[in-house]
């Protein structure tokens, strides 16, 4: 973990922090990095999911705590940590708003990213949202996260020759953090790692955000539930009442 304040939530060490200063601090780390050729600095999230998956698995669990920063990406965490915690959060990082808090900011700075996962098209669409939402937004590359564990040692190379600031990286949980795992040493070339989830989905328009109300309340996953109920129904009916347990038993 880095030097920002950290509390415990749900049984994992959570960085105290609100969006805009995640962004800075990774703008500010990545500019830093430069040249440099060491590891980049890996910054993750946790929602209720991740709490009841690192609560069951001890391998996915050592999987999150490789990360310098984990952000709560879930208002159920922000929650509980105001009611049970020492040190509160402050807000919820979701990386849907955080990719936007630090594209305002990369922008001014000359800071470039790299988006890596989702399917081709969803990728390409991605990207486009971006430029279009930030003219000025440097974007060193791209690639869809379709690849076999033979053609991930090109993928390395490709982007440490595009020399990104920030890279990008939605595969969903735990392939991401596996990937990251497997080649953090190796990409020498980036800054920053964002591990991002289902980013792309959103910002390619597969996916819409809830309300804000839903979002505030920590509904969001009800909302996600009614856009994918054979995908998501199960998942929830099973994480939820698990992760509420842990906020519960293990926020300190």
């Amino acid at each position: 973990m880095t030097g920002h304040a950290v509390t415990t939530v749900g049984g994992l060490p959570i960085t105290v922090d609100d969006c805009e200063g995640a962004a800075r601090q990774m703008i500010d780390h990545a500019i830093a990095a430069r040249g440099k050729g060491n590891p980049p600095l890996y910054s993750s999230s946790a929602n209720g999911q991740v709490l009841s998956m690192c609560a069951l698995d001890a391998s996915i669990r050592s999987l999150f705590l490789e990360a310098d920063i984990l952000h709560a990406d879930g208002e159920p965490l922000v929650r509980a940590s105001k009611l049970l915690c020492r040190k509160k959060l402050p807000e919820r990082i979701a990386t849907t708003d955080l990719v936007h808090f630090t594209a305002r900011i990369a922008q001014q700075e000359k800071v470039s990213f790299y988006f890596l996962g989702a399917s081709q098209d969803e990728i390409e669409k991605a990207v486009k949202t971006m430029q279009s939402l930030y003219p000025d937004l440097i974007f060193a590359g791209y690639r869809n996260g379709y690849m076999s564990e033979s053609e991930e040692a090109g993928v390395i190379s490709q982007i440490n020759q595009a020399a990104p600031d920030i890279l990008w990286i939605g595969m969903g949980v735990p392939r991401e953090q596996l990937f990251v795992s497997r080649h953090r040493k190796e990409l020498t070339g980036v800054g920053v790692i964002k591990t991002s989830g289902g980013l792309f989905d959103f910002l390619s328009g597969k996916n819409s955000r809830a309300p804000r109300w839903m979002q505030k309340w920590g509904l969001e996953w009800a909302y996600r539930i009614a856009q994918e109920p054979r995908r998501l129904f199960w998942r929830y009916l099973t994480t939820n009442p698990h992760a509420a347990w842990l906020l519960l038993t293990r926020s300190r």
